[in-house]
């Protein structure tokens, strides 16, 4: 990438703490900008003799002590990376201390005293974009690698920050710069009515963008179900033990169990973490028809997280199963169970119960059906795996997934221009025309790599990071 030539880009030296807040065995300062040497070394002064400024090299570490004039802060190691050679593409420092709280802070104050900046919130990844280190995508996966909580959403992200999705995005706004270019070159010969893009060969590429760009736009919804984890409503009558299997899969005492129905009025929500993939759970209110309005209410939101839901859970009491009750599930979920978005998991719970095989058994085999006792945490492992499996098969393995809501839209707006450009092919509008749906689809393209940006989206994006990155 070629360094992104605004006024943005500062030319003061910044500072920050780089690991997470707190007191911890080490902690790391760093410095980026053209002073980050010399204000390094009026405050380091390394243990060997034979190490100068002068003779300091690149990308190697040295040890010494942080020094205010006389008095001595911290035995520390201190690194020095070379610009371009860095993370931010300029000169920058990384100064490794012990964790305590006040040493961090002496030493974020001798550097200010020395003309030093505190770093604002995500500074240092915007000026390594700004100086041309990465793309805007790649700079916003740099956070979403940092709040990774699961295997998958690590995958994507670090997959987006190697450039994967950008590649992907360069190669079809060079596609469509191809033709655009013609089109504007039919517009400057226009008199002559000469045509330069193949009109056939143009359909073909408006064909292929569409059908990329409706993937792309489409795993969207994939994506958010990785970034913030995928929405499991837990339903049923009240007393079929749906709180108690809530618990049994947390491993904690997260909802109040009783045997009084309706005692679960309101939705209960928690996030686990199972081989890799982050599954939120949402324990509702039990399905049935009551006089108390508070429990009706939470009814209907049960009803809510069910739409909301990309699998269910429905919870029966397998002791008390028989011809009517089964036939009542598959009546009452028939659409979710044909529903494709949706997964629909029936768990036969209180098997500690059970004192013989229910008639109809067959009918529930039907369905995928995992028996528990949830009191007891038997079978918890088989519904876990269960749920995974459920995911797995959920087309979530592409490496290329949009997980942004910003590049969702940009996406979307630019689809919106390319069904403008075939329309207006369709309906023999003016190259002029043509043209100025082709330059907005490479607009919002160009927004999501941040070749086109304004001040107001960098802010927006940077301002969502941490201090330190």
């Amino acid at each position: 990438m070629t360094p992104f030539n605004n006024s943005l880009l500062g030319k003061d030296t910044i500072c920050a703490v780089a690991t997470a807040p707190g007191s911890g065995a080490i902690a790391i300062v760093r410095m980026s900008g053209k002073d980050s040497l010399p204000v390094l070394w009026k405050v380091f002064r390394p243990l060997s003799k034979k190490v100068s400024k002068e003779n300091m090299e690149s990308h190697k570490l040295y040890f010494g002590s942080i020094m205010d004039g006389d008095h001595e802060i911290d035995e520390v190691l201190v690194s020095w990376f070379k610009a371009p050679h860095s993370y931010t593409g300029e000169d920058s420092v990384e100064i490794s201390c012990h964790g305590s709280i006040f040493i961090q802070q002496k030493i974020i104050e001798l550097l200010a005293s020395h003309g030093v900046r505190m770093a604002e919130a995500g500074e240092f990844t915007k000026r390594a974009f700004l100086n041309g280190k990465m793309d805007l995508s790649q700079a916003e996966a740099v956070a979403d690698l940092i709040a990774s909580q699961s295997k998958m959403m690590h995958k994507v992200a670090l997959n987006q920050m190697r450039g994967g999705f950008s590649e992907k995005i360069a190669q079809l706004r060079q596609k469509l710069l191809e033709f655009a270019s013609l089109i504007e070159l039919e517009l400057d010969f226009s008199e002559e009515d000469v045509e330069f893009a193949n009109r056939q060969e143009l359909y073909v590429l408006i064909s292929d963008l569409k059908s990329e760009l409706s993937h792309l736009i489409s795993s969207f919804q994939y994506g958010n179900v990785i970034k913030h984890g995928i929405p499991v409503a837990i339903i049923g009558k009240p007393n079929t033990g749906k709180s108690t299997l809530l618990n049994a899969l947390l491993n904690e005492e997260k909802a109040i169990v009783s045997d009084i129905p309706g005692t679960t009025r309101d939705a209960i929500e928690d996030t686990i973490v199972i081989d890799g993939y982050t599954f939120r759970f949402i324990d509702t209110a039990g399905l049935r028809e009551s006089d108390d309005k508070v429990e009706n209410m939470g009814i209907e939101r049960t009803y809510d997280k069910i739409n909301e839901a990309s699998l269910i859970l429905y919870v029966c009491d397998i002791s008390l199963a028989n011809e009517e009750s089964i036939n009542e599930i598959l009546e009452e979920f028939k659409n979710y169970i044909q529903d494709d978005s949706k997964h629909f998991v029936l768990v036969g719970n209180k098997i500690d119960r059970l004192e013989e095989i229910p008639p109809h058994l067959k009918d529930l085999l039907d369905l995928d059906t995992v028996f528990v006792s949830a009191k007891r945490k038997e079978n918890i492992h088989l519904l876990a795996e269960t749920l995974v499996d459920k995911v797995k098969n959920n087309n979530l393995q592409d490496d290329i997934i949009v997980t942004n809501t910003r590049h969702f839209e940009a996406l979307s707006a630019a689809l919106d221009s390319i069904i403008q450009v075939e329309t207006g092919l369709q309906n023999d509008l003016p190259g002029d025309l043509v043209a100025i749906d082709l330059r907005q689809a490479l607009h919002f393209l160009g927004t999501v790599t941040g070749e086109i940006t304004t001040n107001e989206i960098l802010g927006s994006i940077f301002s969502k990071f941490c201090i330190g990155k």
